[in-house]
């Protein structure tokens, strides 16, 4: 393809920039071959003109379609290079924050420097049993692909993890360690998989140290094989070790630190175990405050150094041993404080008494003195002598530095030894996993032998890497069958012999390290001898003679030479190894023992170093000195042969790679450095995979991908059946030169940037469809336009003209009024005129004639004062007339009153003599007066009291007068006869003076009074007005109050009303997290059970060997077994020996929560046991004292007996009598009677069969009567008979109660019959009695029953006595009650009007309260006596039946009388059934086998009733319980719920098991509800269903136990439900397109090529509605409870909805507007199941309601803030992280989408950043919801159930 074609105008593509790297800018304008420059557009708005380099003339890079951009896989770019891959990496990172991507075959984990939210226990059940290609990237992704590869080639595996300093290896190598302990678990009890986790923390403190570019850098390199067998269960783990950094023991740079381990011991000094130590704060050691950086930010040391601990008493490191290694490690501290003084140029010493030496002496159990001189002196040996030499101060703290590393890196070895021994397996290993976490390329300023070490390392791996990508490269090619053709790569084999071949770099310096004066100088000196100019990788620097240039696959690198030799030396002093040999410390001497045993090539030694060479198949004998020899081994050569060994352990194995970069060196989180990020993809071997990728054919289609993807590019006439076909002939048009792409089997391979020319056909092809369509769109809109336009104008001018027509027509009309108002103006002037003159005519008439009135009315006013004038004369003359007469009548008026008043003056001396008691009345009256002014309370009953009294004094006053004229006319005549005595005539006027004077003062003082009383009266109505107004006031007060409480207890009442919601939901959720909790721990209960029966087959094969021609017999079940044990852990099945023959179950751990609950009940048991006991106590002193009562009164015993025994002859005759006369009607109806006289309405035959109809009802009448009576004394004499074991009469008290209990003499005798006929000897024969007997029988029968009424009589009077007593008792009551109320009211009298409110009030509450009390006492009586006697009908009811019963089997064949039968045709009668079912007890086995174990659910549910099985279980207990068997019954249901639990375990993947048995087991539980006898149940039932409950026991502890079996049946349901559909579930909800051609297909990388997809098969959305409808029609089949299915179907959806929206959030190919619309129509399909099937109301559609908002949120707009809100508004049902995940994931399919911009999403997170929700990813798809079982009782009778034969069960029968 032409470059023209490619680079054209707006074509971008990517120019070199030094501070970006790469920048991207746009052509201007077209390009043009043999153009030297590009005019191009920066984006930041810069024009540039770029020029081409004149000699390669490349054109740059071309920019990938920004559809491409951020893809999960590097080889899905079109465009394969460097800026296309920064840049996908960096939008990755920065704009979707996703660390994680793929490069072919290789992981790209960019460290975050965040904790991220993406690796817990959901993730990994997420990526768990995942293709590698069909989730995110992610480490658990790769991991999975390793541990399925494993298990599917039976390979080794190895996952290599590389990288910088800091960049994320170990934790990647941690994590994916953590995937295999979780995904595979432990073979053993031993957790293994917790010690391979474990070891980490102690692997991280003595091998981390932080580092100024990372603050927990690995120090070395290792390599972990994970071990697991045939299960591919973790069994065990091994670990190798390389190139320990010893160095950073005694140095460490600025801002660095030493190993973990060393601030870990400093920062825990305080310790009480740590005393010994003598430690303290690191600044206070030379080997710990070099670096000036003692503190990590954010990490505890104190609490790191509890986890190590932790950890390595996990690994089995006892107490012991970890001491001693804290003591080693604070000696090596201690030791680098030792400090060294020069005595001259070549000698040293150490101050005497030093502490630091001194403290290293007795921590390390060495002498002091022994110690301090070989720091200071050195052995020499020669060939004759040996010489002790001093050294220089320099070389004596040298060699303390190298004693310090020799010493920990043994320690480290030792300690890596012993973790091995701890993760070491007995089991054999079948295969394994290595995590390979090793340092990555280095450069730094001064590079030396270590990171020449650790390039080499490198270099290595990276040949490796080559390797394998070439290798699959080939497959891939060779498995298509395209041509192979060989690609060009880099090869480093030149590098690698370099260093490793002979006379390369390594040899060299070992040779150097050889020479007794070998120096790193000469060393130099020969390297440039022998590489310089003979190898171009070989350079030497300019300006230095000391240093060498090595380029490596990555880089050039300088290596400084100084240190070289020492460090590959690694001497140490042996003479101070062999003090510190001599220790008295016994660990110290483990640390030096020599190694000397062969090592495998697959194995390393404990220290992770290799031997010299490869070990032979036989040991050699060793020679003289061989050791010594051996231990000089040089570093470098130990790291060539362990590297050497663990490149033969990859090649064996088959590679995961996972390369993790650095993204910046400031650990900002999220921020990407584009420069260090190319230096280390340049390192680490991506690019080169993109350069392998891109020389041949990256880019990979299958055909039906092509076919969807560029459907657009082909014709209608291209399309044929065969796509394979149609593909061919669409390419050969496209693209011309078929070098660009090859065909394979299932694939089209295409060139690099033939994607991307494609992609741009196919833009261009719908952007042309676009325009197409747009122009069309455009003119229709235009036409449209024009068309409404064309209108508007005719109707414009439609108005226009009208309106014009309007204003011509307003014209007129102005024009016309003008004229009309002109005329009325003008005749408006003239007629003003006119008024004006008329105006002023009529005020000229006006005031003429007002002159002329004025006049008249002068005159006519002087004429009415004259009259006046007359009038008032005339009058005075009159009135004096008046007065003159007036004055004389007076004048004969005074005369005759004188008169009068003489005789006035009689009478009142007469009345003189009664002043005095008029005085006392009134003195009693003001007395009154006083009082009532006193008792304000009583003012208007005291007012009409004192009128009362006022008119009582008036009536005595009228009596007393008259008296007085009495005797007035009596004194009058004495006064006649005695004018004689003039004398007596003075005294008597000078009495009446006197009582006249005292009149007038009674006057006056009865005129004070009256006005007293008139005053307090008026006083009294003004008081009486202000109580009334009081009154009204506190009315409307009490109003007001009364509204105020009213609206306050509504306000309450809704307070409550709300608050009693709140808690109602919050008790909800509590209980049902109660009940998740409960159920899940039945889950785990069932679980551990399971293991327990496991274990206990696997002890029962390796203990109990059977014998040969022995076989041991079936265990049976205990009968004294408990009934509440009925877990397979108690119950002994049939294949299982006896408990006794197990001693290994001793050894099993006890199950507390099982434990717990036996506890309790025993607690409850012996509980129970003592009310028994009390009761039982109760009884027999009751019993005592009725034998006493008994021995008083043998006599009434005996007469009362003998009665009974005489009425119950009597009634037998009396029915024989009865039977007779009917026998011989109907003889005489049959036989004698004539025809005529026998036939249908003769008299004679009325006659008889009236006779006969009342003989009949009369015998009836009498069964019944005896039936009744009979059950109920003979119920009294078993009860007597139960309390007395000499099996006495009944008790005459108890008879005596009863009897006064009766009130009717019928009833009396019926029960003494009833009593005679129980006593009576049944050997007594009835028709020995005749007519003569039987008189005399009832003449003695009417005296005993008049002796019973007297004595019944006298009882009656008794009561009646009683009862009057108690009446005259009650009346005293009611007296003193009333009495009590009546000072109450008095007392309340005296209080004020509110006190006595109050108190009346608090009265009647403290009454109505008593009655309630006393109402509240009556009723429990009453629902006492109620239960009671529902007991007691029970009992009779049953014994009536049993008594029934025996009647009939008690009729011997003697007593049935032969007489002659008429023929009749009688109905045969169906038997009655009881709804029970009987078998012999030897049968329950084969009951069980039957109906249980041997049965198919599937015959069963298509052919019988449902719950056949569970009806016909309960019908056998039912009869069990009828028998009162309770070991039948405890024997049954253990039985029963063993063998479902058998079942279960053996068929628990069949649906149709699992379904028939939950449906049975819950119709059981409701059995054995519904006939419970409890009356919450029995309120369902009919009248015949009742008569069904259990009588004899009661069954509630089984209903809990059934009810928790059914729990773990629904919860193995719901497991089988789950495994059914999640395969289904992500291709039918996510990868199928239910709606065709509506997403289209992107391009796929490497990952979706991948070995480990394998061809399952494509389930779509209807395979899985069909599994739906399966599983529904089965549980309909199986008769479940509809409230069940809805629980089940909720849970089914759930499982759809959680399972689908957690690869929504792991998959970015799956988030955009085209799926969002497929998920939102499958989900409608899913809506419209329930629909069909009635169960929206299941719940189960808000269970997808997450994925629904997902759909929601993939197909909303998400620009605009609005859009920000409404999204927060509508996804309530997501998380946060949910919400900003799929915004981060979302990505166009087509370039008509856009992305999400950052800023949107910030603002997302701003805006949720209050709420309050988990901040867990994925929805938790194991979660099970709690399962509640509604009790759902049947219709069904019992009694009408068939036992069908196919069954099996015919030794059961119908009862």
């Amino acid at each position: 393809m032409a470059a023209s074609e490619l680079y054209t105008k707006f074509a971008r593509v990517w120019i070199p920039d030094p501070e970006e790297v790469w920048k991207s800018a746009e052509l201007l304008k077209d390009y043009k071959p043999g153009d030297k420059v590009l005019l191009l557009h920066l984006e930041e708005g810069k024009d540039l003109e770029y020029r081409l380099d004149p000699k390669t003339k490349e054109l740059p890079h071309l920019r990938n379609p920004d559809i491409l951009v951020g893809e999960n896989d590097l080889t899905a770019l079109s465009y394969l290079h460097e800026p296309a891959v920064l840049h996908n990496l960096r939008v990755r990172f920065i704009d979707s924050k996703l660390i994680y991507t793929y490069c072919g075959i290789v992981l790209v984990a960019i460290n975050p420097y965040e904790q991220l939210p993406i690796y817990g226990e959901d993730i990994i059940n997420a990526y768990s049993g995942q293709n590698m290609g069909d989730m995110d990237p992610h480490i658990f992704a790769v991991a999975e692909e390793a541990y399925k590869q494993m298990a599917r080639d039976e390979r080794n595996q190895s996952i290599i993890v590389s990288g910088e300093s800091g960049a994320g290896k170990t934790v990647s190598a941690k994590y994916a360690m953590r995937y295999f302990a979780t995904v595979s678990g432990s073979a053993s009890e031993a957790n293994v998989e917790e010690k391979v986790l474990a070891s980490n923390p102690i692997m991280e403190s003595i091998g981390n140290a932080k580092t100024t570019r990372n603050d927990n850098s690995s120090r070395f390199g290792k390599y972990i094989e994970i071990g697991f067998d045939k299960r591919y269960r973790i069994i065990g783990a091994n670990m190798r070790t390389y190139l320990l950094e010893k160095s950073r023991v005694v140095f460490q740079a600025e801002e660095e630190r030493n190993y973990h381990i060393f601030y870990q011991l400093c920062a825990s000094a305080k310790l009480p175990e740590f005393k010994m130590l003598r430690l303290g704060n690191a600044d206070n050691f030379h080997y710990t405050k070099q670096g000036g950086s003692p503190v990590i930010e954010g990490v505890d040391d104190t609490k790191e150094m509890a986890h190590t601990r932790q950890a390595c008493t996990l690994l089995g490191i006892s107490e012991s041993y970890q001491m001693g290694i804290f003591r080693i490690l604070a000696g090596i501290l201690h030791l680098g404080n030792v400090a060294f003084t020069s005595r001259d140029s070549d000698s040293c010493t150490i101050p005497p008494k030093h502490e630091p030496l001194s403290i290293f002496s007795d921590l390390m159990g060495v002498d002091y003195e022994e110690m301090c001189h070989w720091l200071c002196h050195r052995k020499l040996a020669t060939a004759t002598e040996t010489y002790i030499k001093p050294i220089s101060k320099l070389q004596a703290t040298n060699a303390r530095d190298a004693l310090a590393k020799h010493i920990y890196a043994k320690l480290f070895n030792w300690i890596v030894d012993h973790v091995n021994q701890a993760l070491h397996s007995a089991v054999k290993q079948h295969s394994f996993i290595g995590v390979l976490d090793i340092y990555g390329f280095e450069t730094f300023e001064i590079n030396s032998f270590e990171q020449f070490c650790i390039n080499y390392a490198n270099e290595k791996l990276q040949q490796q890497f080559n390797m394998h990508v070439f290798k699959l490269e080939q497959e891939e090619y060779m498995k298509e069958q395209i041509p192979w053709t060989l690609i060009d790569f880099y090869d480093n084999q030149p590098c690698i012999n370099l260093i490793e071949s002979k006379l390369g770099i390594l040899d060299l310096l070992d040779e150097e390290c050889k020479m007794p004066k070998g120096t790193d100088d000469t060393w130099a000196q020969k390297l440039y001898n022998t590489h310089l100019n003979k190898c171009a990788l070989f350079e030497k620097p300019r300006l230095s003679n000391k240093a060498f240039i090595i380029q490596h696959f990555a880089d050039k690198v300088e290596y400084q030479c100084e240190g070289f030799l020492e460090k590959n030396k690694d001497t140490v002093f042996e003479e101070q190894i062999k003090v510190l040999k001599s220790s008295k410390f016994k660990m110290l001497p483990e640390l030096f023992q020599d190694d000397e045993k062969a090592i495998s090539p697959t194995s390393a030694t404990s220290s992770g170093r290799m031997p010299l060479s490869r070990t032979p198949a036989k040991p050699t004998k060793g020679r003289p000195g061989q050791t010594a020899k051996e231990h000089k081994k040089t570093v470098g050569h130990q790291f060539r042969n362990s590297l050497h060994l663990l490149m033969e352990t990859l090649n064996a194995t088959t590679p995961h790679y996972v390369r993790c970069i650095k993204p910046n060196d400031f650990k900002f989180p999220f921020t990407f450095d584009e420069k260090r990020a190319v230096q280390q993809l340049r390192a680490c071997g991506v690019l080169e995979t993109i350069r392998i990728s891109a020389a041949g054919f990256p880019s990979r289609w299958t055909y039906q991908e092509f076919f969807s993807r560029y459907r657009v590019l082909m014709k209608q006439k291209d399309v044929l059946s065969d796509r394979k076909q149609t593909c061919k002939n669409v390419l050969e048009k496209l693209i011309l030169d078929k070098d660009k792409y090859q065909f394979g089997k299932t694939k089209i391979f295409f060139r690099a940037g033939q994607v991307a020319y494609l992609e741009k056909l196919r833009a261009d092809k719908l952007r042309a469809a676009c325009i197409r369509i747009q122009k069309t769109i455009r003119g229709w809109l235009l036409r449209k336009k024009y068309l409404r336009m064309r209108k508007a104008a005719i109707t414009v001018q439609r108005y226009v003209r009208g309106y014009q027509a309007r204003c011509y027509a307003k014209f007129l009309r102005r024009t016309k009024a003008a004229t009309i108002i002109q005329k009325y103006w003008r005749m408006y002037i003239v007629r003003r005129k006119y008024k004006i003159r008329r105006t002023a005519t009529i005020v000229l008439q006006s005031y003429l004639r007002g002159y002329l009135a004025r006049n008249r009315y002068r005159k006519m006013l002087r004429e009415h004062k004259a009259v006046i004038i007359q009038k008032w004369v005339r009058g005075w003359l009159a009135r004096t007339r008046y007065k003159r007469s007036m004055h004389a009548i007076i004048y004969l008026q005074c005369c005759f009153r004188r008169m009068m008043a003489k005789r006035e003056l009689k009478k009142l001396k007469i009345e003189a003599r009664s002043v005095e008691r008029y005085k006392k009345l009134h003195i009693g009256m003001e007395n009154k007066i006083m009082q009532l002014q006193r008792k304000v309370d009583e003012q208007n009953k005291d007012y009409k009291c004192l009128m009362e009294k006022l008119t009582t004094l008036e009536g005595i006053y009228n009596s007393e007068t008259e008296k007085l004229r009495s005797d007035l006319e009596r004194l009058q005549l004495s006064e006649e006869e005695a004018k004689v005595a003039t004398g007596r005539v003075l005294s008597l006027q000078e009495e009446i003076a006197k009582l006249r004077k005292d009149l007038e003062q009674t006057q006056s003082e009865k005129k004070s009074i009256e006005e007293r009383a008139d005053k307090y009266k008026q006083e009294t109505e003004q008081l009486v007005s202000n109580l009334k107004e009081e009154n009204t006031l506190l009315k409307q007060e009490k109003e007001a109050l009364n509204h105020l409480i009213v609206e306050q207890a509504k306000e309450m009442t809704e307070t409550m009303e709300k608050k009693l919601v709140e808690e109602t939901k919050q008790l909800e959720l509590d209980l049902n997290d109660e009940r998740l909790r409960y159920q899940n721990l039945l889950n785990e209960f069932s679980r551990l059970e399971e293991r327990y029966d496991d274990l206990k087959e696997e002890m029962t094969l390796m203990v109990n060997v059977p014998k040969p021609g022995h076989k041991r017999t079936d265990s049976t079940h205990s009968s004294n077994e408990s009934e509440y044990t009925f877990s397979s852990e108690i119950a002994e099945t049939e294949d299982m020996p006896l408990r006794t023959e197990e001693p290994s179950e001793k050894k099993v751990p006890l199950d507390m929560s099982l434990f717990l609950k036996l506890q309790k009940r025993v607690t409850e048991l012996e509980q129970e046991k003592q009310v028994m006991q009390d009761e039982l106590d109760r009884k027999e002193e009751q019993v005592l004292r009725s034998k006493a009562k008994e021995e008083e009164r043998p006599q009434i015993r005996g007469a009362e007996l003998e009665y009974e025994s005489l009425k119950r002859q009597e009634l037998e005759s009396e029915n024989k009598k009865l039977k007779n006369e009917l026998n011989e009607l109907r003889k005489a109806l049959s036989e004698k009677s004539a025809p005529e006289v026998t036939a249908p309405g003769a008299p004679a035959y009325r006659v008889l069969m009236e006779q006969l109809t009342s003989v009949s009802e009369e015998l009836d009448v009498r069964k019944e009567e005896v039936l009744i009576l009979r059950s109920q004394l003979v119920s009294q004499k078993e009860a007597i008979q139960h309390k007395d074991d000499k099996n006495t009469m009944t008790d005459s008290t108890i008879l005596l109660e009863d009897v006064q209990k009766m009130k009717d003499k019928g009833e009396i005798a019926q029960a003494y019959i009833g009593l005679k006929e129980t006593n009576r000897s049944p050997a007594m024969d009835c028709h020995e009695l005749n007519e003569d007997g039987e008189l005399w029988l009832v003449y003695e029968g009417l005296k005993q029953a008049n002796r019973l009424l007297e004595s019944q009589l006298q009882s009656q009077k008794r009561s009646h006595e009683n009862e009057a007593e108690a009446l005259r008792g009650e009346i005293q009551s009611l007296k003193e009650e009333n009495n009590r109320q009546q000072q109450l009211l008095a007392q309340n009298l005296q209080l004020p009007p509110e006190a006595r409110i109050e108190a009346s009030l608090q009265h009647e509450i403290t009454r109505l309260t008593n009655e309630n009390l006393d109402l509240m006492e009556q009723l429990e009586k009453q629902d006492k006596t109620v239960r009671k006697l529902k007991k007691q009908l029970k009992v009779f009811a049953k014994k009536i039946g049993e008594l029934e019963v025996g009647q009939m089997e008690n009729i011997s064949p003697g007593q049935i009388i032969d007489e002659p039968i008429r023929p009749v045709n009688i109905p045969r009668k169906e038997k009655d059934f009881q709804g029970m079912l009987e078998y012999k007890k030897e049968d329950e086995q084969k009951l069980v086998k039957n109906l249980i174990l041997e049965l198919k659910p599937r015959g069963v549910a298509v052919n019988l009733i449902p719950g056949l099985p569970a009806y016909i279980l309960f019908m056998c207990v039912r009869h069990a319980d009828y028998l009162n068997d309770d070991q039948k019954v405890r024997s049954l249901l253990t039985s029963t719920i063993n063998s479902i639990k058998k079942v279960l375990k053996k068929r628990g993947d069949d649906f149709e098991t699992v379904s028939f048995w939950l449906s049975n087991t819950c119709r059981f539980l409701h059995c054995l509800k519904q006939y419970s006898g409890e009356e919450g149940f029995m309120k369902h039932n009919t009248s015949r269903q009742n008569e069904h409950c259990l009588t004899n026991f009661d069954l509630a502890e089984y209903r809990q136990v059934l009810s928790d079996l059914a729990i773990q049946i629904y919860q193995q349901l719901v497991r089988v439900l789950e495994n059914i559909l999640q395969p289904m579930i992500v291709s039918g909800m996510l990868e199928h397109e239910t709606i065709q051609g509506v997403s289209g297909v992107k391009p796929t990388g490497l990952r979706k090529r991948t070995s480990s997809i394998a061809d399952e098969g494509t389930y779509t959305l209807d395979s899985i509605l069909r599994q739906l409808n399966s599983f529904h029609s089965v549980m309909c089949q199986h008769g479940m409870d509809p409230e069940l299915i809805k629980q089940v179907v909720k849970q089914m959806f759930y499982i759809v909805g959680a399972i689908t929206l957690n690869n929504l959030l792991l998959r970015k190919d799956m988030c955009s507007w085209s799926k969002g619309m497929q998920i939102r129509y499958n989900v409608s399909q899913l809506e419209e199941w329930l629909r069909d099937k009635n169960l929206m109301n299941s719940g189960a559609k808000e269970t997808l309601e997450p994925l629904i908002q997902a759909a929601q949120l993939l197909q909303v707009k998400k620009k605009t803030d609005d859009d920000a809100e409404a999204i927060c508004s509508m996804c309530s049902a997501l998380t946060t992280a949910q919400i900003v995940k799929v915004l981060n994931l979302y990505t166009p399919v087509n370039e008509f989408e856009e992305r999400v911009s950052v800023s949107f999403i910030r603002t997302i997170q701003m805006r949720l950043r209050d709420r309050k929700d988990s901040p867990q990813l994925l929805m938790d798809a194991k979660h099970i919801f709690p399962v509640t079982f509604p009790f759902n009782p049947s219709s069904l009778a019992l009694e009408t159930i068939q036992i069908p034969a196919s069954l099996g069960l015919g030794f059961i029968s119908r009862v």
